[in-house]
């Protein structure tokens, strides 16, 4: 390796081209800086690469597949579907390579260098990258890590990867399964066990947490209604004992403190905590600090203990979320170039590609009941919606929550066709501190999935026009 003698000079550089380090680069280029990305494998990230988009396409492909049986009733004969999985891969791959290379455009739209190679801080306005054979310095005015999070395998369950997957590497499979296990909760747990579902597959979800998942408690009896339905097995509470695998399938040991038992399939699926792409940087080195999980520190405009250098995304603290990414390199940016920019994740919704999909932001009922609020709610089926009942998508509800003495909107819940969409609205009522006249007030289309949004507020003041009236005593 040929080491540069001389450090060339850089404006902004940005370690890592995810979601949050594009976005980051792009809109600091429009605002006038000099941007050089470092990129050492794909542009787009764990996300456009490995989970968002791959996970999309196979959510997509299976709310496609669910339609069908209800297209008789249109007069429509399709026949019986079967699915290519070697034509889905193929389809996913295509879309993952069409946006990557959309991506790359606009950065060279942009006048952005992109500088394939490792990354290695050198000094507090240095960094070093290894290009093949080649090590080349750059100094820096400014510097943004963004090189994201990963899954980590345990190192006593490595044996077992050819069966084990984990949420960047379940979609790169390379045959269908007849039988698949999901030990998990959260959203991607729940897309992959919908998608899987409807493309064919016998799918077992074990919950790893007693009181299974993590929303409002209206949308998880409704969730819980919708995968009983679909005849999706759930284990809820159970523990992982132990793991056997084999060439062709593989097996797990569940455990309560009054049952044991086994079940075995094709893959399992099992969702660990992401941790930060940061060991390889020699940030130990710059006294840049961490928390005691490992995340970088930061203050309120992602700074780190150095003024020049900057984190976002999976490197920092919180869920792993490409909306967070996107909104702090975008925040960064114009804070390097000097504008008043800010970031409050108070708000940022939670989505879940399942089928019907999940949609939600703001207190749920149970904490608004915690933080002291007088919560009141109102909550409306899908299937008293005229649309739902036009397209036959009436599993689900929304569920609206405000402050009785204030009416101050304090959350947004929602299972249901159409709900991820619908979402912005709620969020942007929240975000300005809106009230449920504020979304009486204006119009929405009919016939639409909009009106459980409208009717489910209306409900807050017992005028929902679609919605039983409370039982009342009889006059004497």
């Amino acid at each position: 390796m040929v080491v540069g003698e001389f450090a060339e000079q850089r404006e902004l550089i940005i370690v890592g081209g995810g979601p949050g380090g594009y976005n980051a680069a792009i809109r600091a280029a429009q605002l006038g800086i000099q941007v050089t990305l470092i990129e050492k494998e794909e542009v787009g990230g764990v996300c456009l690469n490995k989970g968002c988009i791959p996970s999309k396409v196979f959510t997509h492909t299976a709310k496609q597949l669910a339609s069908i049986p209800n297209l008789s009733n249109l007069g429509i004969s399709v026949g019986s579907p079967s699915v290519n999985f070697t034509q889905l891969i193929a389809y996913k791959d295509q879309k993952v390579e069409q946006l990557r290379k959309g991506v790359e455009a606009l950065c060279s739209a942009n006048q952005i260098e992109i500088i394939r190679g490792t990354a290695n801080f050198t000094s507090n306005n240095r960094i070093g990258v290894e290009i093949g054979h080649r090590f080349e310095q750059y100094e820096f005015k400014h510097a943004i890590i963004a090189t994201g999070g990963s899954y980590r395998l345990p190192e006593n369950l490595r044996q077992h990867e050819d069966r084990l997957k984990l949420p960047d590497t379940i979609y790169n499979i390379s045959e269908m399964p007849e039988e698949i296990i999901v030990y998990g909760s959260d959203y991607i747990a729940l897309e992959a066990a919908f998608s899987f579902h409807h493309l064919g597959a016998t799918v077992t979800m074990v919950l790893d947490e007693e009181g299974g998942f993590a929303f409002d408690e209206s949308i998880n009896r409704e969730l819980k209604r919708i995968l009983k339905k679909e005849k999706i097995k759930v284990y809820q509470g159970y523990t992982l004992e132990a793991i056997k695998s084999s060439a062709e399938s593989i097996e797990v040991k569940l455990s309560t403190d009054e049952n044991t038992f086994s079940i075995s399939g094709d893959y399992l699926y099992l969702g660990t905590d992401h941790r930060p792409n940061i060991d390889e940087l020699g940030i130990e080195r710059l006294g840049i600090t961490l928390t005691d999980d490992g995340f970088i520190n930061v203050d309120n405009q992602m700074r780190t203990t150095l003024d020049s250098i900057f984190a976002i995304g999976d490197t920092t603290v919180g869920t792993a979320s490409a909306v967070k990414a996107i909104k702090q390199g975008k925040v960064v940016a114009e804070t390097i170039a000097g504008l008043k920019s800010e970031l409050d994740l108070t708000f940022i919704p939670d989505v879940v590609h399942s089928i019907p999909p999940i949609a939600a932001v703001g207190l749920t009922e149970a904490e608004a009941k915690e933080q002291g609020y007088n919560a009141k709610v109102s909550q409306f089926p899908y299937g008293s919606n005229s649309y739902g009942t036009i397209t036959d998508e009436k599993n689900g509800v929304t569920k609206v929550i405000k402050d009785a003495e204030t009416d101050l909107l304090l959350g947004y819940h929602s299972i249901g066709a159409g709900a991820i969409e619908l979402i912005s609205s709620a969020v942007t009522a929240l975000e300005m501190a809106g009230h449920d006249e504020d979304l009486k007030f204006p119009l929405y289309p009919h016939p639409s999935y909009n009106e459980t949004l409208l009717e489910a507020v209306e409900g807050l003041t017992e005028s929902a026009i679609h919605k039983k009236p409370k039982k009342q005593k009889a006059k004497l």
